[in-house]
């Protein structure tokens, strides 16, 4: 039951009135862009995405950037017309019900409403931090495979997910990632520079601490797998664990205390987040 759920498409979020909206920009992009005789991969290239990447913005899978839609008008002179229905999609934006699995969805919004998040990594790059085409290369390699639509949805669902940087005030951030993290290839060279950039660009926020456990440790406190540790607005602090896809909400304190205490020393055993940039920056210059 939990593979075919996975399988299956996830029905768009309605209830909040930003489906049709998202459809109907999607409908009007591919008007304009079949209007200037552009393929979906030559459009594309003009708005720095994909053509299987247009194709879902097009059929309202897949969220428009605001971004997307400001070049869209220019390159496909469209007269205003896109451009104008931008204040109504970041509006939408902020609306839009966030379309994860039926299983992680209590996790999700308790992260939306966190006031501290806390993640420890030993296989790849905790979602919040993924780029775009780190997250598509995850989901593309999933076993057992994801058709393409569920993928687009998952992707758009993650970025969405990384808006809670951009709240005011932002949660207190801290992550811990396994220095094989950084040195795993997932999606290839290119792909690899870019989520260490990005690593980077997102441990420099002032809310954000970013640290590296090297591999080279013997002593490591915690051999139990990844952990996620959040404190939600007016509610104790819970531990978030996924092992196989099989997820575990932990809100017993006891067993909260103890992972805040594997926690803790972790942390202390871990690079500080100055040593942990530079050894980021290292390994950008050796690719």
């Amino acid at each position: 039951m939990q593979e075919e759920r996975e399988r299956r498409p996830e029905t768009p979020a309605e209830a909040d009135g930003t489906t049709g909206l998202f459809t109907a920009l999607g409908k009007m992009l591919k008007l304009f862009r079949e209007r200037k005789g552009l393929t979906q991969k030559e459009f594309g290239l003009l708005v720095g995405y994909g053509p299987d990447a247009i194709s879902s913005m097009e059929r309202g899978v897949r969220l428009i950037r605001p971004e997307v839609l400001e070049k869209a008008d220019a390159q496909l002179e469209a007269g205003g017309v896109l451009a104008q229905a931008i204040p109504e999609l970041r509006e939408a934006m902020s609306r839009a019900r966030t379309r994860h699995p039926e299983w992680y969805r209590s996790y999700a919004a308790l992260e939306a409403e966190a006031r501290e998040l806390h993640f420890y990594a030993n296989q790849g790059v905790p979602g919040l931090l993924q780029t775009e085409d780190y997250a598509r290369a995850v989901f593309s390699r999933r076993r057992p495979l994801l058709d393409e639509e569920t993928i687009e949805k998952r992707i758009a669902d993650r970025m969405a997910r990384q808006q809670i940087f951009a709240k005011w005030p932002p949660p207190m951030c801290s992550f811990v990632l396994e220095e094989v993290v950084l040195d795993r290839p997932i999606g290839g060279r290119s792909v690899r520079e870019t989520q260490l950039k990005q690593l980077l660009q997102v441990g420099g926020l002032r809310s954000v601490e970013i640290q590296v456990m090297p591999t080279g440790i013997e002593d490591h406190p915690n051999m139990g797998g990844a952990f996620n540790l959040l404190t939600p607005q007016k509610h104790p602090q819970v531990a978030y664990t996924e092992i196989q896809e099989y997820p575990r909400l932990i809100t017993d304190p006891e067993e909260v205390r103890k992972i805040v205490d594997r926690y803790g020393m972790i942390r202390a055993m871990a690079l500080t987040p100055k040593e942990s940039r530079a050894l980021i920056d290292k390994k950008l210059g050796e690719l």
